[in-house]
């Protein structure tokens, strides 16, 4: 190479210029690559985490060698020995294996450089996606938070008009809006009516149509809408020339069938279920709606829907309420004035039935006397008419106040041992001598496993008896009355006319079955349910004038069914007769262990066997015609009669000498208290005169009254001759008569 250098010929002048330029780049490129590495050392010692160190070794030396060829490279220029030749060989053929060694080892690292690079890129995006993801969270708990708030402030009362001011209020200060609105469809459902506003520009009441396009597009959307500013519905302030109108959204607001509710105000039918809530922000500002702000709008626009439907829902309870209270004092007024009615009719009857039983008491007393004098055909056939209409009214007053007592719930039956087949043989005996009057054959069939004893109500027994059986004979000119007593099984009475009544089966009690047929008159199968009617009376061909109240067989059905019965009329038609049956709940008499009332048989009075002549009687009553007529009665009796008109005086009279002291219970208000007083007069029993009550009264308490202040008698008015001498006459046998009341 040196002999090659020293065989070069001489240079042209620009030739040796150019080898100072390549001498003189040579010098800054050694120059440049010993920098190189130096900062290359500066790198590996400063960087932790570089994986490649060994690479940037050999990068380095690779550099270095090369800086070398180029700074040997510098005696190269002129004429130089064999040494440098050699070096310089030596430096190049350095340069070049470390060249090969480190492009074969770039081969091999840069794909793994450029993985790296990827997961870089990838770790990067990833962490601006989780910084956006965290701008969304924070934003959407700003939002809850704003939600929550408002949910709270909506909530916190139920009063409709309170709810939408608080929401636009709490709107307006979160979102820091210029304007909110509510406009509600009107009554017609035609129109929307602006009803609530923030600022309160505009004036409440102002109307736009409810077709209008936007308004269309908005009510078909359940998202925040976002429309002009220049709609009807935006227009909620004046806008000045000068400033920009702030970006206008509106949302539809559920009313959730509130038409359903008819909140007084409120549409009542309404073709729109929504209203709408227009939300401004502020003018001249470049602010437009985020996604968060529209959502916290839909998300606060629901909650006023729930808001309001739990506000109508109370509105609509609270007035129920007040109708409810408003009713419940209606009624309690009702049934205070119908207590009050009661409570006067009772009164009432009660006055009238003494009032009128006291000149009723006089009519057949005196009339029963006058039958006793010698009389003539025609007095006697007057006489005997006056007795028969008192006694007609005497029942009719016994009905109504039986039926009185009935409809009030005041009537209660009196439960008794009593002998069945002896009250059926009487009833058989006072009906019999009218029925021998017109002709009529007059039958009684007992079955043979009809019990003898039963318990119940024998006067309330007695008395459907003698209606039902009284009303065949009335009814019937010629022909007989048939009378049948059965036992009947609960089990084999399943009549399909009657599902209503299904008797129960038991051992302490059986159903007794009555049945009455007659050949009389008969009745239209239609007219049938109107019998046991109050006030309804039959008319039949035989009878064309109605006869009687019409109020024994509603008595009659009502009486039945407190005996846990059942009653009903079978005709096949006018002139074809009556079948009436009745079926009645009684308890067996004869079972062990059972509570009962001790059967007392009545006692067969013998008229002749007891002397009432100059029996010495004291009659206490402030009525002075009734007193007469009781007077006259005993009189007539041959009993030694002395009078008084008030309690007082009766103590005063009263003595030893008196047997018995007939008193007016309803003669002051110490009427019982007499009967006590006059006990304690005598103190020794067996001077003690018989005391019995002579009242008019047909209430319960008026014999619990007489036999908790000891007396011995208990006799309802009127009082017939017949009555009073059987009324003596018992008392003396027993020393106590009480009137079935």
């Amino acid at each position: 190479m040196m002999e090659s250098c020293n065989c070069i010929e001489p240079q042209w002048p620009a030739d040796d210029l150019l080898m100072k330029y390549q001498y003189i780049s040579d010098f800054f490129i050694a120059l440049a690559y010993f920098s190189i590495p130096l900062e290359l050392i500066y790198f590996v010692k400063k960087s932790a985490v570089f994986p490649y160190r060994w690479v940037l070794v050999q990068f380095g030396a690779f550099i270095v060698l090369c800086g070398a060829t180029h700074l040997i490279n510098l005696w190269t220029f002129t004429i130089h020995t064999r040494t440098v030749a050699i070096v310089m060989t030596t430096a190049k053929v350095l340069t070049a294996v470390v060249s090969c060694a480190t492009a074969l080892m770039l081969v091999h690292i840069i794909p793994d450089l450029l993985s790296v690079k990827t997961r870089e890129l990838f770790l990067k995006n990833k962490a601006a996606e989780l910084d956006r993801e965290m701008g969304l969270i924070r934003t959407q708990e700003e939002t809850g938070r704003h939600v929550r708030m408002l949910t709270h402030e909506i909530r916190s009362t139920l009063d409709r008009h309170t709810i939408l001011k608080t929401t636009l209020v709490e709107l307006g200060r979160t979102l820091g809006l210029e304007e909110c609105a509510l406009w509600m469809p009107t009554r017609t459902g035609l129109e929307l009516q602006l009803s609530y506003t923030l600022r309160q520009q505009n004036p409440v009441g102002y109307t736009v149509p409810i077709n209008l396009p936007v308004i269309n597009h908005v009510f078909s959307s359940n998202r925040a809408v976002k429309i002009s500013s220049n709609c009807p519905v935006a227009r909620l302030r004046p806008h000045a020339a000068k400033y920009m109108p702030g970006a206008v959204v509106a949302i539809r607001v559920p009313l959730l069938n509130l038409s359903n509710f008819q909140i007084y105000d409120w549409p009542e039918v309404s073709t729109r279920s929504y209203a709408l809530m227009v939300l401004m922000l502020p003018s001249d500002s470049a602010r437009q709606w985020h996604v968060h702000e529209l959502e916290l709008v839909e998300v606060v626009a629901d909650q006023v829907a729930v808001a309001l439907s739990h506000a109508a829902i109370l509105e609509e309870s609270m007035r129920a309420r007040d109708q409810l209270m408003e009713q419940n004092v209606a009624l309690d007024m009702a049934r205070r004035e119908a207590e009050t009615a009661i409570h006067a009719r009772n009164d009432f009857l009660a006055v009238m039935n003494h009032e009128m039983r006291t000149p009723m008491h006089a009519i057949i007393a005196l009339s029963s006397l006058m039958q006793e004098t010698d009389l003539t055909a025609e007095q006697r056939l007057m006489v005997e008419t006056i007795l028969k209409s008192s006694n007609l009214l005497a029942t009719l007053v016994n009905d109504v106040l039986d039926l009185s007592r009935l409809e009030d719930g005041s009537f209660q039956l009196e439960i008794s041992t009593f002998n069945l087949h002896s009250l059926f043989r009487e009833v058989l005996n006072l009906i019999k001598p009218v029925a021998s009057v017109k002709k009529l054959s007059l039958t009684l069939h007992f079955a043979s496993d009809l019990p003898v004893h039963a318990i119940g109500d024998e006067k309330r027994l007695m008395q459907i008896l003698l209606n039902v059986v009284g009303n065949a004979v009335k009814f019937t000119k010629e022909g007989s009355i048939s009378i049948t007593v059965v036992v009947v099984k609960p089990e084999s009475f399943r009549d399909i006319r009657f599902p209503d009544f299904l008797p129960v089966p038991s051992d302490s009690h059986f159903y007794l079955r009555v049945q009455v047929k007659d050949s009389g008159s008969g009745i239209n199968p239609q007219d049938i349910p109107k019998l046991f009617t109050k006030f309804a009376q039959n008319q039949t061909l035989g009878t064309k004038n109605p006869v009687g109240s019409g109020l024994g067989l509603a008595i009659c059905k009502r009486f039945v069914n407190l005996m846990e019965g059942h009653i009903w009329i079978e005709s096949e038609g006018i002139g074809k007769g009556c079948t009436v049956t009745f079926i009645v709940k009684l308890g067996i008499a004869d079972r062990p262990n059972e509570f009962k009332l001790p059967y007392k048989p009545k006692a067969s009075v013998n008229h002749g066997s007891t002397n009432i002549s100059g029996l010495k009687v004291l009659v206490m009553d402030d009525n002075g015609v009734s007193r007469s007529a009781t007077k006259g009665l005993l009189i007539h009796l041959g009993c030694d009669v002395t009078t008084v008109s008030s309690s007082e005086e009766c103590l005063r009279v009263v003595s030893l000498e008196h047997k018995v002291v007939f008193m007016d219970v309803c003669a002051g208000l110490d009427g019982y208290e007499l009967a006590v007083r006059i006990q304690e007069k005598f103190t020794k029993r067996q001077d003690r005169p018989l005391i019995v009550a002579l009242t008019g009264n047909t209430n319960k308490l008026t014999k619990e009254n007489c036999l908790r202040a000891g007396v011995n008698g208990v006799v309802l008015k009127p009082v017939s001759v017949e009555k009073m001498n059987g009324v003596l006459t018992e008392l003396l046998e027993r020393r106590f008569v009480f009137e079935t009341i």
